[in-house]
């Protein structure tokens, strides 16, 4: 308990972007609550495992039991606690989800052919699509973070700031929406549409259309795909999408630079 209180007065913690910071508190309630009472000196790597082990049935807050803790504990090393570090190493979990897929153009068609410009639904899709952002920074974007043709973005994961020009699609989507609150997604009344809220309007439309295998979250992978598929390099599309390494990148952009890459051989092959 008393590594965590240390921990979150340090630089390593308030430092976080204010979405990290948010993930760690739910990591760090779970270690005083769980692991509070142990003493820090004595934690082993099994303990580690252990913890991670107890959460597995969800994988993503397991693996963040390590994350934090790892980050903990290099903690503990700079205060004289510890000459070691009982989570580096700790391999993290496997998904049981399928990777998630970018949408295919027919599905990206057939979402527009089922809404009609001006609804909040085409809108969001437009904005995630159009900007390749997370969803909680597209809900958090105000009509005067539009500057110059493009729209000006502070990531609440990363802290990046960002602008990043309109595409087509969602310059007609922005011109038939209402202002009717200080957000651009702003629901009737004015106040921003939650999370929940875009996830339910969103999920409506892609059942209707065969699309439930695509969540809103894929849209960011799709934009990056279709920068990749268009010639983009990876520092190019970082740009865009804001990614905070080249090769997560690289990692979403792969399977449309392989085909790519392998229609240009294929070509060359054939002139040969």
């Amino acid at each position: 308990r008393a590594l965590v209180i240390s921990y979150q007065l340090s630089d390593r913690f308030t430092d976080l972007a204010p979405r990290t910071r948010a993930d760690y508190l739910k990591v760090l309630e779970f270690v005083k609550s769980k692991l509070g009472h142990l003493p820090a000196e004595r934690m082993q790597r099994k303990d580690v495992i252990r913890a991670q082990h107890s959460n597995k049935e969800a994988v993503r807050f397991a693996n963040y039991i390590v994350q934090v803790l790892r980050v903990m504990f290099e903690h503990a090393i700079d205060q004289g606690w510890r000459n070691d570090n009982p989570a580096k190493g700790v391999r993290l979990l496997k998904s049981g989800r399928p990777p998630r897929l970018p949408w295919p153009a027919e599905m990206i068609a057939a979402f527009r052919q089922a809404t009609s410009i001006g609804t909040r639904s085409r809108l969001i899709f437009e904005l995630l699509l159009g900007t390749g952002q997370r969803i909680g920074d597209v809900l958090k974007m105000r009509w005067d973070d539009l500057e110059s043709g493009g729209v000006n973005v502070r990531q609440g994961k990363t802290g990046a700031a960002l602008w990043i020009p309109l595409t087509s699609s969602l310059r007609e989507a922005l011109g038939a929406t209402s202002k009717v609150g200080l957000t651009i997604c702003a629901q009737p009344n004015g106040r921003p549409t939650s999370y929940d809220g875009a996830h339910a309007l969103l999920m409506a439309v892609r059942k209707d259309i065969g699309a439930e295998a695509y969540d809103m979250h894929a849209l960011r992978h799709t934009a990056t795909h279709e920068l990749a598929a268009a010639g983009c390099s990876d520092e190019t599309i970082q740009a865009v999408t804001g990614h905070s390494t080249v090769s997560m990148v690289a990692h979403y952009a792969g399977s449309a630079r392989q085909r790519t890459r392998a229609k240009e051989a294929q070509s060359r092959r054939e002139q040969n």
